[in-house]
């Protein structure tokens, strides 16, 4: 089979001798680490952005018989017969993601996904079925779950099942429904996985360990979150990684994209949509001030918050500094302070301690990939009422009458409360497919059984599709200005060690 490599001009081109990926080494040190291998995303909590609430339905989906108009069962949603208001979903979510539909069209040709046998568990939104249906279209076979117990949108998973995508998801799963979606997924006779795209490393991890001849078998692995990159690495280093991996998190599409400029307006979204609060004087302490943190913080400190920042790393705390923040510990603010934000990727960030010193109506949430990093499990005592407010804000009101306003129960806000910026899902969409299409053509012994980055040459085309929504015109080199600086006048650009 032809390669994207060898595409005609109309198709995908990378560099002209198509480099190994850099291969990114084991993190040590005091990186903030997220939850172990054998650890369930179900304790995440997703998008709000549905307009079916899980309650409507008192009936389990595993229960009901369903069948597409094409007379097909090979799915388990919610409701099927709102396939068509999830069509209309998924074609909103289209026009903001024209470079992905831009890759679609230009690749759909060459099918150089053909014989790709794709198992995913992502989120289920609009968006990500834009992906899903151009991976279907590029010649892949898709099954799918949700990586978040509450992040699907139920019309958008009838949508996909209706256009005969195996699709197992709906809002409001139990922790048992959560993993039953994923083996129904990876489990079914006469088909056999050959790929792995994968949001937190759930389905990696059930895969292999319930499933290691299937494991053996996977051709690629490409992981998107902190969480699952983390559990890669756990593999990778007890030497039990058997498969190549892309971590696509580390790319500089996504750490510089998805995770400071989602942030940076979903983080207002979601508090604004919760609480009606009026940032101007606010005193709010963001822990953390990695990407997720800088687009946070810029976000609060246009609307006028007085922030101030926690960090472990100093080069992180001395950009805080330079930017303008106070950096503090969080026990010398606690007392004082309006609103918490956590988006560390670490665990007890904000303990019990923390909330008990906390002033009345303090707003408290989390921006991280997982629930770990507010010790909710220690609020649920007798002492202390739990009263909601309204959806996915709680008061934990206290003996003396204090009141903790926590949203999402310490989960994810921006997919909990509110929804993401379209454009940017479509970035960090078509990193994931361009990623997929590598691996799954590589030729034997390009990539070892490791995890490997992206280079610079994708992330670049990856950058250049999405230029044109903004009518943006890049300057050429002239040969003698490419000889001077030593470059290929096509890119890449920049060293693999550059920082952006």
């Amino acid at each position: 089979m032809a390669t994207v490599t060898k595409a005609p001009k109309k198709q995908i081109q990378f560099a002209d001798d198509m480099q190994e990926f850099s291969k990114f080494p084991t993190k040590t040190g005091r990186r903030s680490l997220s939850r172990s291998i054998s650890q369930s995303s179900t304790d995440s909590y997703s998008s709000a952005a549905s307009y079916t609430d899980s309650s409507d339905d008192e009936v389990s989906p595993r229960e009901k018989q369903q069948t597409n108009s094409k007379g097909s069962s090979n799915f388990c949603v919610k409701n099927i017969k709102q396939a068509e208001f999830g069509r209309r979903e998924i074609e909103i979510a289209e026009q903001d993601m024209s470079a992905l539909i831009s890759l679609r069209k230009r690749a759909q040709g060459e099918k150089p996904l053909a014989g790709a046998k794709i198992v995913g568990c992502t989120h289920i939104t609009a968006q990500t079925a834009v992906l899903i249906e151009t991976l279907c279209a590029l010649g892949a076979q898709c099954r799918w779950s949700a990586c978040n117990i509450y992040s699907t949108q139920n019309e958008v998973a009838a949508a996909l099942a209706e256009a005969g995508v195996a699709v197992f998801a709906w809002k409001g799963e139990s922790e048992d429904d959560f993993w039953w979606c994923i083996d129904r997924c990876v489990n079914m006779d006469g088909w056999q996985a050959n790929m792995i795209l994968d949001d937190g490393g759930d389905l990696t991890h059930w895969v292999y360990k319930k499933y290691p001849n299937v494991f053996k078998k996977i051709r690629g692995i490409v992981e998107e979150s902190v969480t699952g990159v983390h559990r890669l690495y756990q593999l990778s280093k007890a030497g039990k990684l058997c498969v190549p991996a892309m971590n696509v998190n580390d790319s500089v599409t996504k750490q510089k994209f998805d995770n400071l400029y989602c942030c940076r307006e979903s983080i207002l979204d979601g508090l604004k949509r919760t609480t009606d609060v009026m940032f101007g004087g606010k005193q709010v302490v963001v822990c953390g001030y990695g990407e997720v943190g800088k687009g946070c913080c810029a976000a609060l400190k246009a609307l006028g918050a007085i922030v101030n920042i926690t960090e472990i790393d100093p080069i992180c705390a001395l950009q805080a500094c330079m930017d303008g923040f106070r950096v503090v510990k969080l026990n010398e603010v606690i007392r004082q302070v309006d609103v918490v934000i956590t988006c560390t990727g670490n665990k007890n960030v904000v303990t019990r301690e923390h909330l008990d010193r906390m002033k009345n109506s303090c707003i408290v949430c989390n921006m991280g990939h997982s629930n770990t990093e507010i010790d909710v499990t220690s609020l649920r005592t007798p002492e202390l009422t739990w009263e909601r407010v309204r959806s996915q804000v709680d008061h934990v009101i206290w003996p003396d009458g204090k009141r903790v306003v926590l949203l999402a129960e310490g989960r994810l806000l921006n997919l909990s409360c509110s929804t993401v910026p379209t454009f940017v899902l479509s970035i960090t969409a078509t990193t994931q497919a361009l990623a997929l299409i590598e691996l799954y053509n590589a030729p034997e012994g390009r990539y070892k059984q490791d995890v490997y980055l992206l280079p610079k040459k994708m992330d670049e085309y990856v950058a250049s599709l999405h230029l044109p929504s903004f009518d943006a015109h890049l300057t050429e080199l002239t040969d003698d200005q490419a000889k001077y600086l030593g470059l290929n006048k096509n890119g890449p650009f920049k060293p693999n060690y550059y920082r952006y």
